[in-house]
């Protein structure tokens, strides 16, 4: 209700949730009002489903109501494909350091990530079940933090045009992607590197995700990279991962447990397994439920995920601060 009122001057309309569907009943608004009010409400985890009724309000006992507005938003509130946790080229705003492990070449690395998805139009039927395009963009670097002037290492750029779905606890995202790799010029100087690798490509890859009890979610698909250079990369790739969001708050609601593990599988490193593990706690405004700010421990182990270095094995512990938007 707090989100209503704020957001849409809403003060005279009945609010119920029952099984995660919200009733809205004497709501006086337009149609396109309303179609906003849905899309917002939406964004909320958990929410399965927003049916509005007029007259009179709802009493506990009264029957649920049979009205569901269809959907047709322009730059809608929120995702219906939730970001992956664990995920280490999931466009967002981070910042981590991380501690390599028995390497030769970098051992204090700071990450920082510049980047978010954001939904361009959602339409469908009923909250329970919409379709949204959307567009992704970040920048991944990765700097030497034992250097004098804290070179960069590395630098890669991705853009992607996701299709996302989502029918109650299942969603779906389909998406064409680019992604280049860049080497920093003073790390390349240093003679740190004997030969800079010109990495770029297009795919197109597709996840499934199933929201569980208690606040977990599995996910799985793969992709496929097209117009590959160098020529003979190896295409194929599968991603699977398990998280965990708290149902539970701390702190007056602002305070929530996460973690989540991310395994990708590359042909390129004949199908070794990429493992990233994340865990830690959510910071979050119950009256601004989509801007969130987690505070992680991590783990990674396998191919580098840093372009110019994706033929080296790494492992790294840190821990680092990741900002979401939607």
């Amino acid at each position: 209700m707090a989100l209503m009122q704020r957001d849409f001057k809403i003060t005279e309309a009945s609010l119920k949730v029952r099984d995660g569907i919200i009733y809205i009943q004497g709501l006086n608004a337009s149609d396109a009002d309303q179609d906003r009010i849905q899309s917002s409400l939406s964004s909320i985890e958990g929410v399965k489903q927003v049916e509005f009724s007029k007259g009179e309000k709802l009493s506990s006992s009264e029957e649920q109501p049979e009205i569901t507005p269809r959907v047709n938003v322009f730059l809608p509130r929120g995702l219906l494909f939730k970001p992956l946790l664990a995920d280490p080229r999931w466009p967002q705003f981070s910042a981590s350091y991380q501690r390599y492990l028995r390497n030769s070449r970098l051992a204090s690395v700071g990450s920082a990530t510049f980047g978010e998805s954001f939904s361009i139009y959602r339409f469908g039927g009923p909250v329970s079940s919409q379709m949204e395009v959307g567009i992704q963009a970040g920048v991944f670097s990765i700097f030497d933090l034992d250097a004098e002037s804290l070179d960069l290492v590395n630098a890669d750029y991705f853009v992607a045009v996701p299709l996302s779905f989502r029918k109650d606890n299942f969603s779906a995202l389909a998406r064409v992607f680019h992604q280049s790799s860049h080497l920093g010029d003073e790390f390349l100087l240093r003679g740190q590197t004997r030969e800079r690798i010109n990495l770029s490509y297009e795919g197109f890859d597709t996840i499934l995700s199933y929201a569980l009890p208690l606040g977990f979610r599995i996910y799985g698909g793969g992709g496929y990279l097209f117009d590959l250079d160098p020529s003979d990369l190896k295409p194929w790739l599968t991603q699977t991962g398990l998280e965990f969001r708290s149902p539970h708050t701390w702190r007056n609601g602002s305070l929530r447990p996460v973690a989540a593990i991310d395994i990708q599988n590359r042909e390129e490193s004949n199908w070794d397994t990429d493992v990233s593990a994340r865990a830690g706690v959510q910071l979050e405004n119950p009256d601004f439920l989509s801007r969130k700010l987690q505070i992680l421990i991590e783990y990674y182990n396998g191919s580098s995920p840093n372009g110019q270095f994706y033929l080296e094995d790494i492992e790294s512990i840190g821990i680092g601060l990741h900002f979401f938007y939607n």
